[in-house]
């Protein structure tokens, strides 16, 4: 059966790049995967009164930001089909409307109903964390969160970050597609972070791909004064990487997500595609 895709973007209060064609197109077509790609706009509940509409005239500038969400929905999804066209990808595409308390759960419900969640990453884009968030602990499918301005290339070189941990290993279980075709894998083990299940547990999982055909090593590292993401970026970009696996840690308490602190630095600052698992 052929994966499907859902790539997310949100257009309030701030889009995504219409960029992130490129790296979303590329990813499902790595997997031999379907896309479908839904434009969140922005539904603005009108609570005006006599005199917000006297003095400040909410209702225009409701419509005004309405009309500008929808128009980058169209601008999105237009350049998703464009790239989609020209790789020979499968699309569908979607435009709904949510306000802006409720995006991030319109999106993770939307994500409920693929194989795999597709976010792009941009600096300083509290929306495209938001989405990220809410797709990784909302969703119930894996999230594959990339840079959506930089052309990221062939994802062949898998770095996993194994802790031993149930949600490492529902995120390795999640990455089977990108496995399959990885030319080789390296599974990295922090070991200053935290208590750890056992030793050699970074070679167990190791031994385990190279029985199944993988090109596999497994590497042992200490984040020193690093936080725990950074410290995972960089050594797996110092190796190669293109694409890292790891388990999303956190929690939701009514909307406000209490990350762990590698979940937390990936969101930060993300430097390379990431596939968290929850």
């Amino acid at each position: 059966m052929r994966p499907i895709a859902c790539l997310c973007m949100a257009t309030y209060p701030e889009a995504n790049t219409p960029k992130i064609a490129l790296n979303a197109v590329a990813f499902v077509k790595h997997i031999d995967a379907a896309l479908h790609a839904v434009a969140i706009n922005v539904d603005i509940p009108d609570v005006s009164n006599a005199l917000s509409r006297y003095l400040l005239d909410l209702p225009y500038k409701i419509q005004q930001a309405e009309a500008t969400s929808r128009k980058l929905g169209k601008d999105l999804l237009e350049a998703i089909a464009q790239e989609a066209m020209r790789a020979g990808v499968t699309l569908t595409t979607q435009e709904l409307a949510a306000p802006p308390a409720l995006m991030g759960d319109t999106v993770a419900e939307q994500c409920r109903y693929f194989d795999i969640g597709l976010v792009g990453w941009a600096l300083e884009n509290q929306t495209a964390r938001m989405t990220a968030e809410a797709v990784v602990f909302g969703s119930g499918r894996p999230t594959l969160i990339f840079p959506d301005s930089t052309k990221v290339g062939v994802l062949d070189h898998v770095v996993i970050a194994w802790d031993g941990s149930r949600v490492a290993a529902r995120a390795v279980a999640d990455a089977q597609p990108f496995l399959e075709r990885a030319s080789r894998v390296t599974v990295v083990t922090v070991t200053d972070e935290k208590p750890l299940p056992g030793h050699g547990i970074g070679e167990r999982l190791a031994l385990g791909f190279r029985t199944r055909g993988l090109v596999a090593e497994a590497v042992s590292i200490q984040a020193g004064d690093s936080p725990i993401g950074t410290a995972l970026q960089e050594h797996a970009l110092r190796l190669g990487g293109r694409l890292l696996v790891m388990g999303g840690y956190g929690h939701s308490r009514v909307r406000d997500f209490v990350l762990g602190g590698a979940t937390e630095g990936i969101l930060r600052d993300l430097r390379l595609p990431v596939l968290l698992a929850h």
